[in-house]
Order: C-alpha cells, then sequence, then structure tokens
C-alpha cells in the first residue's frame, strides 16, 4: 500500500499501523446495540479536522455498512445502510492494512462505486476498525472532493483514532450488556415472587423491599424498619423456633433458614420460607443479616389436602425422595410396619430395612426410579415384620410413591393348600408302591413315578391328556391314544368321547396316527373293543391280529387302510375312573410280537390308569371352575358396539388358578354425541372382592362416561371422586380414551385419540404402514382412591385411518424376572409381526405369542382398528351400531 502514496519532502513512507491497543470482544450482536454513539461523531470530527479533510465517517458492519457517524458537509448520513457492494468504507474494511486512494476515479479499486462514479468523492483514505481476535468490525474514512495524495502522518493518525473507536465501540457495548442482564436479574426475582432483607446488626436497622413488604401486610410507611415488625407478624407459636434459629446464625456468622406462619391483619395465616447468610467483621463477628423469603401458603395447602387423603386410606402409603430419605408414611404404613412416623421420617429406607437390600424389594423400587414406569409386585420381608406384601411402586417428580397391602393371610392360605396337596400326593404314593409288591421292575417303577411327576403338575384337560400319551410310550406300548368322555353326552354309550392325546415312538407314523386319531371315533361300530371297555368300565385285551379285530369295526375304508399301515398286533384297552365313573380310555398298541401285553405290562398300565383317573377328573374339575371363574367375569363385561368403520375387538383371559377371578376388565361404549370410549383397568388385588369391587368401579366409570359426555380426564376425576363419596376403599388403575372426529378431520383422513391415564400402562399404536409407537402422553396420572381432588389432564394425538390402537392390562407385559420395560419392549416386537393381521388375529396372536403355558395374573385387550371412511365399511368391522 506505500507505494500508493508519492512522496511529499521529507515525509515518511506510508506505514501499517497494527497491535497498538487490544480492545475487548465486540460480537456483531453487541456491535448492533452501540451503532449510533456520540464519542464516535466526536472521533469522526476530530478525523476530519486533523487531516484537512471536508467529510469523515465511521462504519460499521459485516453484511452492510452502517453509518455510526459523520463529520463534515452532510451528516444526515448517519444511521444509514449500505450494501457491502457500493460502500467505500467497505473496501477499507476489507483492506489487509490502509486504504489510499489518491485519485478515486482512476483507481480501479473503487472507481465503479457509487459515490465515485456519481457522486462528489476524488480521494479517500480508511483504515480497518479490528477486535482483539482480529474481527473486522467496520472502518474509519476521510474523504475529500478533488484529488489528493495523502501522508504517512495522516495514516498514523487515522490508525490511533481507530485503536479509540474500537475501545469506546467495547466500553459501549459491555455497559448495555450490563443494563441488560441487571434488567434480566430483576424480572426473574419479580416473577418468582421472592422478596430480600438486609438486617444491620450494629445498628438494628431493618430494610425490606416491596415484595417483602407486602408478604407481611405493611406498607413502607407503616413499616418501623426493625425486628420488632417482624416478630409482630411471625405466628406466637412458630416465634421461639424462629427466634432461635435467627440467634444461632448469628451467633455462628452462618446460615440462616426456617419455614413459618405470619397473620396478617384481615387476611389471616400465611406460610413463609425463608433463608439468609450472617455476614462478619475482620474479628468474625456477624453485623449483617442478608437473605430472602417467598410465600408458600399454596403448596402447604395442598401438602395439608393430600396429606388428609392419605390419611384415610385402607392401603398402607409412603414416600421416598431420590435419597432414598422416607418423607412421608400415612397411619395405614404405620400399622403396617409398626413404627411410628416420627421413628421412620426423614431415615434412609435401606438402613431403616436392611432385610430389603439385595431383595426384589430393592430391584423393583430402582427399575421404577431408573425406567419412569410403575412397578407391581408381591413381596416378604422377614424378622421382624415376616410378612407379604402386595406392592404397587410408582416414580414421582421428588422420587417414589409406594402403594402396599399386606397379603400375608392369602399367601398362608395359599402355601397350606400346596402342602396339603402334596402331602396328600405322597401319601398315595407310598400307599401304590406298599401295593405294587417286589415283583414290578425298575422300569415299571421309573414310568409309574414319571406318570405321577407329571400329572401332578398338569392343570388342564388337554395338557393332562398330551402329557399322558407321550409318557406310556415306548414303557408299555409303541404307540397310544387317549380318549376322554364328553361330559354332555352322558355315560349311556360311550358315544360321547374324544381322542385328545396319541404318540407313536417312530416319527415316520406320526402323522399317519394322527390322521387315523382324527378318524376313527366316528367310524367306530357298536361292538368295537373301545366301546366295550367304555361301557363296562373293565380293561379290553386284544392279545392277536388286532388289525383284523379293530378293523372290522371300523366303517371308514380311510381309517381301516391308514390301521393297517400303523399295523397293530395287540392293543389294551384301559377305562380311566375316578368318583366312580369313567371318564376317559387308555389305548395301547404293539406291533412287535415281544412286546404284546404281559401280564406285568397289564398290572402297570392298571395303575398308570389309575392315576391318570385322578388327573383328569381334576383336569376336568379345573376346566369347570375356570370356565365357572371366567364366566362370572365375563358376566360383568359387555361386547363392544360397532361404530361406523370402527372395528372394536376385546379378550379377557383369566389366571391359572381354579376359580380365581381377578380385577381386570374392559369396556367399550358410544357417547350421546357419536364418540366412542375405550376402557382398560385393573384393580388391586387377585380375589371375589376385588372382582367385585371392579364390577362397581366399571358401572360407575360407563354411567359417568355415557350422562356427562366428558373427556378422559374429566370422567377419571368424577369417577374418582365418586368413588370417594360412594365409600368404594379400593384403589385400581385404568385408562380412558375417546376415539372422535371433526368434519375437517375426516376430509383429511384423520381420527383424534384423546386419553387419560390413572396409573395404568401406556396405550400402543400401530400404524397403517406398520410402524408401533407406544404412546407414553403426559406422566401417568394417580391411581383411582388415592386424592380425588388433584387434576388429570387428557394427552391427544390424529390418528391416520388404517392405525390400531390396543390398550392391555400389565398381566400382558408383567413377568417374574422380567421388567416392564422388557415386556413393553417385547409387546412392540409382536405388534410389528402381527401388523398385517385381520384385528382379530392380531389379538389371538399377541395372547398366544406374550402369555405362558400357566398364568398368573388375569389379562385383558381391547384393539379398536380404525378403518378408512372413503369406502365401505368392511364385513369384518360387523353390521354398524349407532
Amino acid at each position: 500500500m506505500s507505494a500508493a502514496v508519492p512522496p511529499r519532502g521529507d515525509d515518511e513512507a506510508v506505514r501499517t499501523k497494527t497491535g497498538d491497543a487490544q480492545p475487548g470482544e465486540l460480537t456483531t450482536r453487541r456491535l448492533a446495540t452501540v451503532r449510533s454513539h456520540p464519542a464516535l461523531t466526536r472521533l469522526a470530527e476530530l478525523a476530519a479536522r486533523l487531516t484537512g479533510a471536508p467529510w469523515a465517517q465511521v462504519s460499521l458492519g459485516a453484511d452492510s455498512q452502517a453509518v455510526a457517524a459523520a463529520a463534515g458537509s452532510d451528516v444526515s448520513v448517519t444511521g444509514a445502510e449500505v450494501p457491502l457492494a457500493a460502500a467505500l468504507c467497505a473496501a477499507a474494511a476489507t483492506s489487509a492494512g490502509p486504504l489510499v486512494v489518491a485519485d478515486a476515479a482512476a483507481d480501479e479499486r473503487v472507481a465503479s462505486l457509487p459515490p465515485v462514479r456519481s457522486g462528489p468523492v476524488r480521494s479517500c483514505l480508511g483504515v480497518p476498525l479490528r477486535g482483539q481476535d482480529g474481527t473486522v468490525l467496520g472502518a474509519l474514512c476521510v474523504f475529500g472532493p478533488e484529488p489528493r495524495t495523502w501522508r504517512a502522518s495522516d495514516v498514523a493518525l487515522l490508525d490511533d483514532l481507530a485503536v479509540a473507536a474500537v475501545t469506546e465501540l467495547e466500553l459501549s457495548a459491555l455497559a448495555v450488556q450490563y443494563e441488560a442482564s441487571r434488567l434480566r436479574w430483576q424480572l426473574s426475582i419479580e416473577a418468582a415472587g421472592i422478596g430480600s432483607y438486609d438486617w444491620d446488626l450494629l445498628t438494628g436497622e431493618l430494610e425490606w423491599d416491596d415484595r417483602l413488604l407486602e408478604m407481611f401486610g405493611y406498607d413502607r410507611a407503616g413499616f418501623g424498619g426493625r425486628i420488632e415488625a417482624f416478630y409482630e407478624r411471625v405466628h406466637p407459636e412458630d416465634l421461639p423456633r424462629v427466634t432461635r434459629a435467627l440467634e444461632a446464625a448469628i451467633a455462628a456468622c452462618g446460615e440462616f433458614e426456617a419455614e413459618y406462619r405470619v397473620e396478617l391483619p384481615g387476611v389471616g395465616t400465611r406460610w413463609i420460607f425463608a433463608r439468609g447468610r450472617a455476614l462478619g467483621d475482620e474479628s468474625g463477628r456477624a453485623v449483617r443479616l442478608l437473605g430472602a423469603a417467598y410465600d408458600t401458603t399454596a403448596r402447604k395447602d395442598t401438602d395439608t389436602r393430600l396429606a388428609r387423603v392419605l390419611e384415610t386410606m385402607s392401603v398402607g402409603y409412603a414416600s421416598y425422595d431420590r435419597q432414598w430419605l422416607i418423607t412421608y408414611v400415612n397411619a395405614e404404613a404405620e400399622r403396617l410396619i409398626g413404627m411410628s412416623r416420627e421413628d421412620v421420617l426423614g431415615r434412609n429406607v435401606w438402613e431403616l430395612f436392611p432385610a430389603a437390600v439385595g431383595s426384589p424389594i430393592e430391584e423393583h423400587y430402582r427399575e421404577a426410579v431408573a425406567t419412569g414406569q410403575p412397578v407391581s409386585f408381591d413381596a416378604h420381608y422377614p424378622d421382624p415384620l415376616n410378612a407379604w406384601y402386595e406392592i404397587r411402586a410408582t416414580p414421582t417428580p421428588e422420587g417414589l410413591s409406594v402403594y402396599f397391602l399386606d397379603v400375608t393371610a392369602r399367601r398362608v392360605a395359599q402355601e397350606e393348600a400346596e402342602d396339603a396337596r402334596r402331602a396328600a400326593e405322597d401319601a398315595r404314593g407310598e400307599a401304590e408302591a406298599a401295593r405294587e409288591g417286589a415283583e414290578r421292575t425298575a422300569q415299571r417303577m421309573q414310568l409309574l413315578s414319571g406318570v405321577n411327576e407329571a400329572l401332578a403338575a398338569t392343570v388342564g384337560l388337554e395338557e393332562a391328556v398330551g402329557r399322558l400319551a407321550r409318557l406310556v410310550v415306548p414303557g408299555l406300548a409303541q404307540w397310544c391314544i387317549v380318549s376322554a368322555v364328553d361330559d354332555r353326552a352322558g355315560e349311556d354309550s360311550g358315544r360321547g368321547m374324544r381322542d385328545l392325546g396319541w404318540w407313536h415312538e417312530d416319527p415316520a407314523l406320526r402323522e399317519v396316527l394322527e390322521r387315523y386319531a382324527s378318524l376313527r371315533l366316528p367310524a367306530l361300530a357298536e361292538d368295537a373293543p373301545a366301546r366295550r371297555a367304555l361301557r363296562s368300565g373293565q380293561p379290553v385285551l386284544v392279545r392277536e391280529a388286532a388289525v383284523q379285530a379293530i378293523g372290522s369295526a371300523l366303517h371308514s375304508a380311510e381309517a381301516r387302510a391308514l390301521l393297517a399301515e400303523l399295523a397293530p398286533r395287540s392293543v389294551l384297552f384301559l377305562p380311566l375312573h375316578a368318583g366312580g365313573r369313567v371318564l376317559g380310555l387308555l389305548s395301547l398298541f404293539s406291533s412287535d410280537p415281544e412286546r404284546h401285553a404281559t401280564d406285568a405290562v397289564v398290572g402297570t398300565g392298571l395303575d398308570v390308569a389309575a392315576r391318570a383317573g385322578l388327573a383328569l377328573d381334576n383336569a376336568r374339575l379345573y376346566t369347570q371352575q375356570q370356565r365357572l371363574a371366567e364366566g362370572l367375569q365375563r358376566s360383568m363385561l359387555t361386547s363392544p358396539p360397532e361404530p361406523d368403520h370402527l372395528q372394536i375387538v376385546v379378550r379377557y383371559r383369566p389366571a391359572a388358578r381354579a376359580a380365581q377371578v381377578g380385577g381386570d376388565w374392559y369396556d367399550a361404549f358410544l357417547q350421546p354425541d357419536g364418540g366412542t370410549v375405550l376402557v382398560i383397568g385393573d384393580v388391586m388385588g387377585h380375589d371375589v372382592d376385588a372382582a367385585a369391587a371392579m364390577g362397581q368401579i366399571r358401572s360407575l366409570l360407563r354411567g359417568i362416561g355415557y350422562s356427562s359426555g366428558g373427556t378422559p380426564a374429566a370422567v377419571l376425576s368424577s369417577l374418582d371422586a365418586t368413588m370417594q363419596g360412594l365409600g368404594v376403599e379400593t384403589t385400581a388403575t385404568a385408562l380412558v380414551a375417546r376415539v372422535e372426529q371433526t368434519a375437517a378431520e375426516e376430509r383429511e383422513g384423520l381420527t383424534r385419540l384423546r386419553w387419560s391415564n390413572a396409573g395404568h400402562p401406556p396405550p400402543v399404536l400401530v400404524s397403517p404402514e406398520g410402524t408401533v409407537t407406544v404412546l407414553d402422553g403426559r406422566h401417568p396420572g394417580l391411581l383411582l382412591g388415592v386424592a380425588p381432588e388433584f387434576p388429570r389432564a387428557d394427552s391427544e394425538l390424529a390418528v391416520e385411518r388404517g392405525s390400531t390402537v390396543l390398550l392391555y392390562t400389565d398381566g400382558l407385559i408383567e413377568r417374574r424376572g422380567q421388567s416392564l420395560d422388557e415386556g413393553l419392549e417385547r409387546l412392540v416386537g409382536v405388534l410389528a409381526d402381527l401388523a398385517g393381521a385381520d384385528l382379530d388375529g392380531l389379538c389371538d396372536g399377541i395372547l398366544e405369542r406374550m402369555l405362558p403355558a400357566s398364568l398368573d395374573d388375569d389379562v385383558a385387550l381391547v384393539a379398536v382398528r380404525l378403518h378408512p371412511q372413503d369406502r365401505p365399511r368392511p364385513p369384518e368391522a360387523g353390521p354398524a351400531t349407532h
């Protein structure tokens, strides 16, 4: 750049001056707040005067040039925005050093710019304004109307003024930032409703801000400015405690903290929480107490109402904070654990109950906190409590809420029944072993032992029959068929018989045997050996030529052909007795002459038949009891409606224990405005009382939902209040969903799903493309029967037509040794696999894949499919009912 300035006399060469100043950081954002400043105007005037130029400018910005200050004949341009490409100062701002232009019209760098091409500028000198980090902030420029040779001293002067301009910009920006920060802090304090105080301990002067005066019911004129004004407002019962806390903080030159009541004239009692710190002099003596306070009355009122509700609950309740300290126990909890709340509050739960450490209790509690999902389980706590508890743990923002019932009596009864069953089985086994005698072989003993163990563990008729068929092959025969008498057909002719189990030792003949078993009973003549054994109740033995003896009594040619392929040589038909009646028939077939029915085989077969008869009788009784229990449960559940283009499918599967009814339920009904309501729920407990409570709650919810036409949250709130008012003393989870649609949504092919959750597992959505989503919605609300006055909220989602929504009870995803998250993840995978199935197939597939052979808990499902409305209602949705 020095070569562009011709020498004049002894002037030194033009130089670039950099690094002489260290301005603070000046960002583009802060730069925008100081684009117009009087000090910059004075610098522009000084630059014009000292260089003898008629015009000067300070311009700022990167994307465009804003004139922050101007001096000379035209200062009206101050504040104007000039595009980067049209600004002379932009050339100076982006140059590596000073921009020195002696003849603007002849200098290709600026000749095309508007101030030169059609304006008065004929010469120009400019230097960039650079921040501490080298960022270009703008430029300081002087201009002339005639060509001019600029001196090196002019360049040095502008360099010095540029440093001063950057420093002024930095100071202005810092001042603006400080004022903004101070205003934000003041607004935050006011929004939080916090008041502050300053007590001079040497003079006794007490200063309160306006917010604190308002909290204590004073105006500025009526406040005396002494500590007595504070003591006058504090409730007399709290004053000694507060005074001691103040004195302790002053004596130790430490912190003060207290929550206390104040009595306000004409207003009543309010709660205040205050904190402060005593400040000391060089000797350590407290000289001032500074602090803040805020009104906690609303929180105290809420806590009081909640405590009243919790104290009346018939369920034990305890709450823990995130450090596992016990923050609350109700009266029932005190009774169940045998300790008063004074003994437990503030204590660590793991230190107070050390036997829970490492147990399922700790495992489930920590799982609930980690996953944010409620858990339910049974657990035993040893001495000194020595009791079984049914526990439901629900995570909260503060920590964990725990509800628990003493179920020791129920567990003891179950264990006693199991002990009695085992004792009876042991006694039978000993008596049978004594009768068998020394002639029984080791193989026979092993077979009988296997039959005993296998059949004792069966509860279903098909399961018992299927196990028996596999047990006797190959010990007693090469293949067998086990049949059961159908109770509905009676015992008069033996025609009411079903083949329920079969097995062949040769895998290649198992399909042949299966086909034969499906054909033989309808084709049996009245004089067939199998029917004679059923009618007489006595064994029937065909020692030789069994194909001819049995085949001659078969009316089906295909059955005779299959029998010939199976080629039995001998067969033994053994009736299965129990309670003075024939319950079934065990048919033992042998094709090998060396394995015919010897006396030993017949004797062992009779023993097996006796045991099998008892097992079948137990299975029959269990099936009857299970049908009775399921019928009782289903009698309290109704068929779902069939609204237009909505298909609703429900399923209920009872627990595996006989005559065990529980508290799971579902419901679906239409509200008067046409909205479809879906309900799923679970009453705490697994007995007849739980089923009765379920019936009450279901009926109440159905009536409230229909008559009020309210949203799910409103229905749950009304139900909770009604339960309390009618004295329904139980707790339950429930999820209520409503399917609704506006005319605009119908045109768009959408339907709105609105739901509210009372501590229940979340619903699951399957999109038309098969994507599976768990609808967590808002945080699960409180269980029903805990605190009716607490508000409930609705969640909502616009759902595509063709989607499927699934509601379910926790028995579907909760298993021993499996967390709820794992169960829910498994359900999502199953739904993804079954997404293309029809709705009935989807529900049946879920139950088949998710449930074990023996259920510990009831399971209920409600599934709704939103069929597209731009085509006729599909046949599988049934006839529409409104």
